[in-house]
């Protein structure tokens, strides 16, 4: 009985996760003169307990992690800048974002984390 009531909960508790990233930005831009590219990225959840106040968003190269800024007029997209190197024509990049969870006490901290993307750089021919 116990394994069914398990098997039955886990759905429940993979819907209740993180959310969905929708990246908004393009697979190939020109070279820019200053070697910063801009993102964006659409996050959603349906994770009530999630506190969207809380979101500081990140845009991880390598180990590096790159802050964020919300768009003006959306709540739930967010933009920043990839550095691709003058001598490099990609980048492979992600998404993080981190958050408070209410719960029973104090909010916990919560996070999630997009799936890998890459950014191609086109020279001028």
């Amino acid at each position: 009985m116990f394994k069914k009531l398990s098997l039955l909960a886990l759905p429940l508790l993979l819907a209740g996760c993180a959310g969905t990233f929708t990246n908004l930005t393009p697979t190939r831009q020109p070279r820019s003169t200053d070697n910063l590219y801009p993102v964006e990225v659409q996050f959603n959840s349906r994770q009530q307990t999630l506190k969207w106040h809380s979101i500081k968003p990140y845009i991880m190269v390598g180990d590096s992690l790159i802050p964020m800024k919300q768009t003006k007029l959306l709540n739930n997209r967010w933009e920043g800048y990839v550095p691709v190197g003058a001598a490099e024509n990609s980048v492979a990049y992600r998404y993080k974002f981190e958050y408070e969870i209410n719960s029973f006490g104090p909010p916990e901290p919560g996070s999630a984390l997009s799936p890998a993307y890459e950014l191609k750089v086109l020279d001028a021919r």
